[in-house]
């Protein structure tokens, strides 16, 4: 296993000809994983919007006219059904996302009360919650929860194009306290913002470069809101995100590679090339934080035609090396 990928190493990676790097991909994908396995997460806001961050892309800003609104904590009977629903239809993953800058309060008790439940349920619990202290980590471990989100979003260099209102060493430092108990790590970043195909092969050297890799690795392709200031960027190739995600395979190869948000505006021919790519995870079900995603009956039947099924214990003690 690598730590010490270079930029110019990553970027040759990505500038090498499409079929040559599908070919690397696939053949790290299956030396550590079964290739026609995907493992399912359900994602649920349970407070969503009124943000006081100014992450450029993001709906639940208070800062941007969008028509995301600012909403109570949900009640944890209605995260409970969420999650049941969630279990009836394949999901092995509850994570839930709460529009904080960090968890303070009483709401951070009711959200460790919520973990509780999701682990009584036999189900991983993930959450997403801004910036956690130590102290506020400890809590999360003890609850139970199996993984917590915070992506980096983009190299540090582009960081301070996207947001200033949170430093790249604060998400370093949530990290840390979340490695700190022993908890997995989601973490991953967009593309699509306007970044540089130096930007891109930057976010993936700084991911590949954390010892351990996270064990979750999202990559999401930026959905464009309107309201936000990134309502009008260009969109960006299709076969530059296929490339992430198969560079993101490569160089990580033990992690779960989520293919993200922008699902729902993919055709079925693009998504198959992702998996194809390495992708091994989905968000699953019909919403996630606050933007569309791809109806979990289109995913059966695109699952049906590609002969993919649902990975049962996405757990490191669960992988299958196929057809070694």
């Amino acid at each position: 296993m690598r730590y010490n990928w270079t930029v110019e190493e990553i970027e040759a990676l990505f500038d090498q000809p499409f079929n040559d790097l599908m070919f690397q991909a696939q053949q790290s994908h299956r030396a550590n994983f079964n290739p026609n396995e995907v493992q399912l997460s359900t994602l649920l806001s349970i407070k969503t919007g009124g943000c006081p961050e100014d992450c450029k892309y993001c709906p639940q800003s208070s800062r941007y006219t969008t028509e995301v609104e600012s909403e109570l904590l949900m009640k944890k009977e209605e995260v409970m059904k969420a999650a049941l629903i969630a279990k009836q239809k394949g999901a092995s993953r509850f994570c839930m996302g709460a529009a904080w800058r960090e968890p303070k309060g009483r709401a951070f008790d009711l959200v460790l009360d919520m973990i509780r439940e999701v682990k009584a349920m036999d189900m991983e619990a993930c959450a997403t919650l801004g910036m956690l202290t130590a102290e506020q980590a400890s809590k999360l471990k003890e609850a139970g929860l199996d993984y917590y989100n915070h992506n980096i979003d983009t190299d540090p260099d582009y960081y301070q194009e996207i947001i200033s209102t949170r430093s790249y060493e604060d998400r370093l430092d949530t990290l840390k306290n979340v490695r700190a108990e022993g908890m997995s790590v989601c973490c991953g970043g967009i593309v699509g913002m306007g970044e540089s195909s130096r930007n891109r092969a930057a976010m993936i050297t700084q991911l590949a470069r954390m010892s351990p890799h996270p064990e979750s690795v999202p990559i999401n392709m930026l959905v464009k809101v309107e309201g936000t200031p990134m309502q009008d960027v260009a969109d960006l190739d299709p076969f530059d995100f296929i490339r992430t995600i198969a560079v993101a395979r490569i160089t990580m190869p033990t992690s779960h590679v989520r293919l993200s948000a922008g699902r729902d505006v993919m055709s079925e021919e693009m998504q198959s090339l992702c998996f194809l790519a390495g992708a091994n995870s989905i968000f699953y079900g019909e919403k996630l934080l606050t933007t569309g995603n791809q109806d979990a009956e289109k995913d059966q039947q695109l699952f049906k035609r590609l002969g993919i099924r649902p990975e049962e214990q996405p757990t490191p003690s669960s992988r299958r090396i196929a057809n070694a």
